[in-house]
């Protein structure tokens, strides 16, 4: 299902911002408006989900370096009135905040700082409260589900929160360790869901890139984040995808152009033939963009879409004739599929909003990130 609202508080420069999602969203911006911070809270949320936020943000060097940096103690956004006051730095307690809410479902994780001198783990964030609940926001009546400290609540059949786990530890999230198909039926299906969500940012392309070398292929409903399996990919929407859909976007872009795969000893490789050439040309005779643009369309065309893909920047190192067909590609991906499309290009932005995407354009006001001209979506963080 789709996510019609994403939430963060506290993170670098995204002081408190709570954006409206559609099917189709295109987040534009200048340089250091707070594209990255964005897309890199939406991996953490799915890192959350497969156990790894905790280690994600203390390899970021802990959660004092990634919090808010700001002066005020409330954001613009509260002082013209436009979001509720919630305070989150200042003389409140450090707290990083991160949620989101579907058409179902939706899920909310506070991480704070340990107790000095208790643990020599003092980069690691722990996890101070969570929620699932089922509607646009949280309230006491549609709680499924909510972690306080170290004692996780789950909704029993008579709609009554009891609790099941009293003796969490502050690193473990109730994603990994209260989800079961007995008794929270509902915290795994979204796990599941989170653990499904697919990112891809800045294909390797160099000529050391995997997808330029043969590879060892087996049957690949996902394109891998770094593309080393893109023949595969690329053979197995052939087979159990749609491959002349897959071969017209290519076509778009290269007219007279296909892209050949071969196996030779159960390795795997691409090349290309082009109009006027009289041999196709191997992968790591490429061009950066033609390549990068073969495994988007490769990420974009996959048998099985997720519910959620996330795009960082994808236009890097492309000519400026192939973003319409690129943005061609990500609008029917997005008939299958949420996309979200993190850019700086006009001209792809233009080209998604063309084919009806949701254009949210991010800048910085003394410091915190906004998005002027929205109506900010209903919202309500758990309580610690």
């Amino acid at each position: 299902m789709s996510i019609i609202t994403l939430a963060v508080s506290g993170y670098r420069s995204l002081r408190s911002l709570i954006l409206p999602l559609e099917n189709l969203t295109v987040v534009t911006g200048a340089n250091g408006t707070g594209k990255s911070s964005l897309y890199r809270n939406l991996r953490l949320l799915a890192e959350v989900s497969q156990g790894r936020c905790i280690a994600s943000l203390a390899a970021e060097g802990g959660l004092r370096s990634t919090m808010w940096a700001g002066k005020s103690n409330y954001s613009s956004t509260m002082r013209r009135g436009v979001s509720p006051i919630q305070g989150n730095v200042g003389d409140s307690p450090v707290s990083l905040r991160l949620g989101f809410a579907s058409d179902d479902y939706g899920y909310a994780i506070d991480l704070g700082l340990p107790i000095p001198d208790r643990t020599m783990f003092g980069h690691d964030p722990v996890i101070k409260a969570e929620a699932v609940w089922v509607g646009e926001y949280l309230s006491r009546r549609n709680t499924i589900a909510s972690r306080a400290g170290s004692s996780v609540m789950v909704q029993g059949e008579d709609g009554r929160l009891r609790t099941t786990i009293s003796d969490m530890a502050p690193f473990e999230s109730m994603m990994m360790r209260a989800a079961d198909p007995t008794n929270a039926m509902e915290l795994l299906l979204l796990r599941d869901r989170m653990r499904a969500w697919r990112f891809y940012d800045h294909f390797r392309i160099d000529q050391d890139a995997p997808a330029r070398h043969p590879r060892i292929g087996t049957r690949t409903i996902a394109l891998s984040s770094d593309g080393s399996d893109l023949a595969a990919a690329i053979q197995t929407i052939r087979e159990i995808g749609d491959g002349p859909a897959f071969d017209r976007a290519i076509e778009d872009a290269f007219p007279g152009s296909q892209i050949l795969v071969d196996i030779r000893d159960g390795f795997f490789s691409i090349a290309m033939q082009q109009q006027g050439l009289s041999r196709p040309l191997t992968a790591s005779e490429l061009s950066d963009g033609t390549l990068r643009y073969v495994l988007l369309a490769a990420a974009l065309h996959t048998p099985r879409p997720p519910s959620l893909m996330i795009l960082n920047e994808p236009e890097s190192s492309l000519h400026p004739s192939l973003l319409e067909p690129l943005a061609q590609m990500i609008a029917n991906a997005s008939r299958a599929s949420q996309v979200i499309i993190v850019s700086h290009a006009s001209s792809l932005t233009e080209s998604l909003t063309k084919q009806g995407a949701t254009s949210l354009g991010l800048q910085k006001e003394e410091g915190e990130t906004i998005v002027p001209d929205i109506e900010i979506p209903p919202w309500k963080w758990p309580q610690r």
